[in-house]
């Protein structure tokens, strides 16, 4: 009976962690990519090939459905208000977020700790929970069925993220290279400015995605709020209700497409976020 040497025995360890590392990582993508696939064939097939069973892999590249929600009324205005208020939480989020991120990373204050967990509490209050007493307050302020109500709605649901990934992101910026700027002469806010800002910026761009993001998919609060100025979202919420299940897979790709496409564009500043929060 031949014994099994440490050696061998750790090389097999070393290639049933990387199978399970490879399985996982082809798991993950899977799970992303696949529900994508068949959301875009769908979309680009007639509504009998839809209707129809077993699916087909391969699109027919029917645009008929697009077509369709392309002339729909009020399906432009929808996107465009969601570009708007998705655009107004990235500014507002990132001009709350990151100076309390700062404020976190670089200042020792009588309840920091309390104060990092309200944050996190913000996000353990459910939306619909807070509906009704947000209708009333946006009712009596004239902030009801507008654009910049919605975006500040969805500034609290960003907020949380933005403060803490700036948080680790200020915290991955070495105090020692403000200071040195400080015996160069630059004050508190030129160090910041000409020192931590340039080194910081994609990673305050990663935490601006994120709060775009949230604001895209974000459909309770667009559908309770507003009547007149509703998102995308809550456009083809209330619009696919009843509709045929072609016109909903065209909806879903509408409403997915703009998100992945803006993720895709700006990647580059997420993996630049990772690289200087593992600093």
């Amino acid at each position: 009976m031949t014994a099994v040497t440490p050696d061998v025995a750790h090389a097999d360890v070393r290639k049933s962690g990387r199978f399970l590392f490879r399985a996982a990582i082809v798991f993950l993508c899977a799970w992303v990519l696949v529900p994508i696939y068949f959301l875009l064939i769908n979309t680009l097939s007639s509504p009998e090939t839809v209707n129809a069973f077993p699916k087909s892999f391969i699109p027919e590249f029917d645009m008929g459905s697009l077509t369709f929600f392309a002339n729909f009324a009020g399906m432009l205005t929808a996107l465009k208000n969601s570009v708007i208020v998705a655009c107004l939480t990235m500014v507002l989020s990132i001009a709350f977020g990151a100076p309390a991120g700062y404020a976190l990373s670089r200042f020792d204050f009588r309840g920091k700790e309390l104060f990092r967990v309200l944050i996190l509490l913000t996000r353990a209050f459910p939306l619909p929970l807070l509906a009704l007493p947000l209708a009333v307050l946006f009712i009596r302020t004239g902030l009801d069925d507008t654009l910049l109500g919605l975006a500040l709605v969805h500034t609290t649901l960003a907020i949380p993220f933005a403060v803490l990934i700036t948080f680790s992101l200020f915290s991955g910026i070495p105090i020692e290279l403000e200071e040195a700027a400080w015996t160069l002469g630059c004050t508190r806010f030129t160090a910041f400015t000409k020192v931590v800002l340039p080194l910081i910026a994609p990673g305050i761009a990663a935490s601006a995605i994120f709060a775009f993001v949230i604001s895209w998919n974000e459909v309770f609060a667009a559908a309770v709020l507003t009547i007149q100025n509703r998102t995308l979202p809550a456009f083809l919420l209330q619009s696919l209700g009843t509709s045929p299940l072609h016109l909903k897979f065209a909806g879903g790709f509408i409403l997915v497409v703009p998100a992945l496409v803006f993720i895709f564009a700006v990647r580059k500043y997420l993996f630049a976020m990772w690289g200087i929060a593992n600093r």
